[in-house]
Formats: C-alpha cells, sequence, structure tokens
C-alpha cells in the first residue's frame, strides 16, 4: 500500500510504484482527494480525483485506488485490506514508523527518483515562459 496525489504523474512515480508493487502481488494506492490536498497539504491539483483514479488505474502496477480524505485513515485502510507492506517515498522518513506498532504492517521508506518531482515540472515550466 501507497498514498498519494499524483497529478501530473511523471516518471519518478512510476518508478515509486514499481517498487511498491515490488513488495507483494496487489498494490492498493490511497489517492488523495482535492479536497483533502486543499484542506491539510495546501496544495490545489491540476487534474481532479477522478482523472488522476483514472490515470492510476492505468498503470499496470496499480491494483486498486481508494480515496485519501485524511492522515489518519492509514490505520484503519491496512487493516481493512490487509496489507503487509506500507511505501511510502523516503520524504516522510519517520513520519509512519508508528504504523509498524499499531498494525501488522512493516513501513518502508523508498528513495525518490533524482531530478523529477511535480515541483520541479511546474517551477520549469514557469521559467519557460
Amino acid at each position: 500500500m501507497t498514498y498519494g496525489t499524483f497529478d501530473l504523474l511523471h516518471y519518478g512515480h512510476i518508478n515509486l510504484l514499481k517498487r511498491a508493487k515490488e513488495y507483494g502481488d496487489y498494490l492498493v494506492v490511497g489517492l488523495s482527494t482535492a479536497e483533502f490536498n486543499m484542506q491539510k497539504k495546501n496544495k490545489k491539483c491540476y487534474f481532479d480525483y477522478e482523472k488522476r483514479k483514472q490515470l492510476l488505474e492505468a498503470i499496470r502496477y496499480v491494483d486498486l485506488v481508494i480515496p485519501e480524505n485524511n492522515w489518519e485513515q492509514k490505520e484503519r485502510d491496512i487493516k481493512l485490506y490487509q496489507i503487509d507492506d506500507f511505501v511510502i517515498g523516503d520524504d516522510w522518513q519517520g513520519k509512519f514508523d508508528y504504523l509498524e506498532d499499531t498494525t501488522d504492517a512493516k513501513v518502508h521508506y523508498l528513495p525518490r527518483t533524482p531530478r523529477i518531482s511535480t515541483t520541479k515540472i511546474l517551477g520549469d515550466l514557469k521559467s519557460r515562459k
């Protein structure tokens, strides 16, 4: 299982999903809703939830996409979907360690793909004008 916004989908996202899938045979992706992104992360998505969900569902590594509505649901989702491995980017290092104590899942922090991020893409596009 992993979570994210996955807006302006790029090869860094694909790398994360591919590596997450290597931890098991079924990958559940918690996709942040537009409301959650705005209220809790202060991010405005370019694509709405349904478009981002459609993109994720087209990726062969992804088996199920569920909405992420709040920070607290991770523990419930891990139990509900009987998740063995929780995978997230290493920019969140240490933030989800508690899940190993409250669920049966192992937490893995994966290195980000170098030189790519949605923030970088947006910055590059702005500088081209």
